[in-house]
């Protein structure tokens, strides 16, 4: 859970009201958040800070996903609507000043091979002193360590209007093109001495490897072709926001642009109300790579429609819709109750893009009625807690395979997609892997779709481990299924190897065989059971592999493997493997396994 450090006495300030300790600790437990901390200053000087006086320092626990309640701003908002001081607040978009056209943004199409996405915003007339601009930066750098992935996914710019003029451009240039002062630098740089610069930087050197490898750079413009940013790494000085500056232009590019909407919609919607006008900001025109137009920030509200009934069965309580509806308002989600009174009409504002289903309202109801307030019930039925099958049955595999000499390895789930197809020699259908959107590493593209190389890499690592070499895995594999509601499933499945000098084929048909028999799956070619039919898979040695069926159903495939597979994990000595999908030995094929 993140956690924000806010001055007591400021928060207060802000709430309108002094608590003690234990009053405002229970204010925070009431709303869901946790005062996890009571420090000073002073304190926090001792580990490495720098403090300007002694005030005291309430450290406060959020919701991961509550990214409106990363600032002061946010909390004070919330809490004072939750205790019904304030409504809650309308956000709107207002035209610029004095007829004046909107600010533009114009993306060059070469920005797609590097961060695709950008959107911006305007506010007018925003009042700083130290106490908000800390708050400022203090956001943004939270955003960046929650939603926006350490800048990877989506990286903020906020400069001073005043001493930029538009239209601006987002471009992508080879990094010796590009030349200009960093923040808190005297000197102009290129891009290619920036990234050197900062390899010595305790802040900036975690962001360079988000551009190593890049041929072009990402690089915002000005009219006068100045230079805002270079995202993700760091802004340029002529922009740089002071306590003087009165407009300030946000841009945020990305590779999400679900993620940088929803860090645009919660920075000017944080500090909208420090605006000449309150919770007003000003639009900016984008124009994307394909030469589309459109708005942003994006406030169109979202609506959700949930049924008292689904609120009450969910939290265990009997409240009418009308008192339902005055609850999420104190949770700053505007509701109308339908005519007939069967249906709640939730407005979602654009700070609350953790709601995402029914379940959600639930929650909100159940914080705004209070969990305290929500009386103890005893179950209408008792049940006895107890393994899940499967789970119970892969632990009887692994005893069984353990016991026959094998070692278990546990290997990560994510993986290369060149480890999942081409050193395996399978081919990518599109029918089989779950691709990971955004991965953070080419180690990390694809949601496993067989044991095998996870096994395989494991075995390469220990090549100088005495042989015989027995390993197993009893893990989960994810497929793509249509007829999933998520459009995949996990399937659990059982993999033994076997290398030595010899390949050791007779070794895990043996295991399979005892694995089977256990099952309960009789071996016989007449009968549904336990049989084998010839296999071609590129994986396996030809004329050394075969499929297992049980019940007329293929559930397996155990072999050679080709020793072009072994060479792609640097693998010395023969190996043998059998992969098995448990799930459909579960309860035995003749009912013998007992659970």
């Amino acid at each position: 859970m993140p956690t924000v450090n806010l001055k007591r006495d400021q928060l207060f300030a802000a709430l309108g009201k002094t608590y003690t300790e234990a009053e405002f600790d229970e204010l925070c437990f009431e709303f869901g958040i946790e005062l996890d901390e009571v420090t000073s200053e002073k304190q926090m000087a001792s580990n490495g800070g720098a403090p300007e006086d002694d005030e005291v320092i309430y450290k406060i626990d959020i919701p991961a996903n509550r990214y409106d309640l990363l600032c002061l701003e946010g909390i004070a908002r919330a809490l004072n609507v939750f205790r019904g001081v304030t409504p809650s607040p309308v956000f709107r978009l207002v035209e610029p000043p004095n007829g004046a056209p909107r600010q533009k943004m114009i993306q060059r199409p070469e920005t797609m091979l590097v961060r695709p996405f950008v959107v911006c915003a305007v506010l007018r007339g925003v009042k700083f002193d130290k106490a908000r601009y800390d708050s400022f930066i203090d956001l943004q750098d939270k955003l960046h360590q929650n939603i926006c992935r350490r800048r990877t996914l989506v990286a903020i710019g906020t400069h001073d209007l005043a001493t930029i003029r538009g239209p601006f451009t987002y471009e992508a240039l080879p990094p010796e093109d590009i030349a200009f002062t960093p923040l808190k630098q005297t000197r102009e740089f290129r891009a290619d001495e920036l990234m050197e610069h900062y390899e010595s930087d305790n802040k900036l050197k975690h962001f360079l490897h988000i551009l190593d490898g890049s041929v072009v750079f990402p690089v915002i413009y000005d009219a006068d072709r100045t230079v805002l940013s270079l995202p993700p790494i760091i802004n340029g000085a002529k922009s740089a926001i002071t306590l003087d500056t009165r407009d300030v232009f946000i841009e945020c590019t990305a590779t999400d642009l679900n993620k940088a909407k929803i860090v645009l919609n919660t920075v000017v919607a944080m500090f909208s109300e420090h605006s000449s006008t309150p919770f007003a900001v000003e639009p900016v025109d984008v124009v994307d790579a394909l030469g589309s137009e459109k708005t942003y920030p994006d406030f169109m509200t979202r609506f959700v429609e949930v049924d008292p009934k689904y609120v009450n069965q969910r939290i265990g309580v009997d409240i009418d819709a009308k008192t339902m509806a005055a609850l999420l308002c104190r949770m700053q989600l505007a509701t109308k109750v339908s005519d007939d009174g069967e249906t709640l009409r939730v407005e979602v504002p654009p700070t609350r893009s953790d709601v995402l289903h029914p379940c959600d309202i639930a929650e909100d109801v159940a914080i705004a009625y209070g969990y305290n307030n929500i009386k103890r019930t005893i179950p209408k039925m008792a049940t006895v807690g107890a393994q899940q099958p499967l789970n119970h049955f892969s632990d009887l595999i692994r005893n069984e395979v353990a016991a026959m000499g094998f070692s278990e390895a546990l290997t990560w789930i994510l993986c290369s997609h060149d480890d999942n197809y081409a050193n395996v020699m399978r081919e990518d259908d599109g029918k089989s892997g779950a691709i990971v959107a955004n991965p953070s590493s080419t180690d990390v593209q694809v949601v496993r779709s067989s044991l095998l190389p996870g096994v395989l890499k494991a075995m390469g690592a220990n090549k100088d481990a005495p042989l015989p070499a027995k390993l197993f895995e009893v893990g989960d594999v994810v497929l793509l299924d249509d007829s999933e509601d998520v459009g995949a499933r996990n399937s659990r499945r059982l993999l033994v190897l076997y290398s030595n000098a010899k390949a050791g084929f007779e070794v895990v048909h043996g295991v399979l065989d005892r694995v089977l028999l256990i099952a309960g799956a009789s071996r016989s070619v007449d009968q549904p059971g336990y049989s084998v039919k010839e296999s071609d898979e590129a994986t396996y040695f030809p004329g050394r592999q075969a499929k297992v069926v049980v019940g007329g159903k293929e559930v397996g495939i155990f072999g050679i493997v080709h020793p072009d597979v072994l060479s792609k994990f640097d693998i010395v000595n023969p190996c043998s493997v059998l992969e098995l999908d448990l799930e459909p030995l579960l309860g035995g094929v003749d009912g013998r396994l007992e659970l």
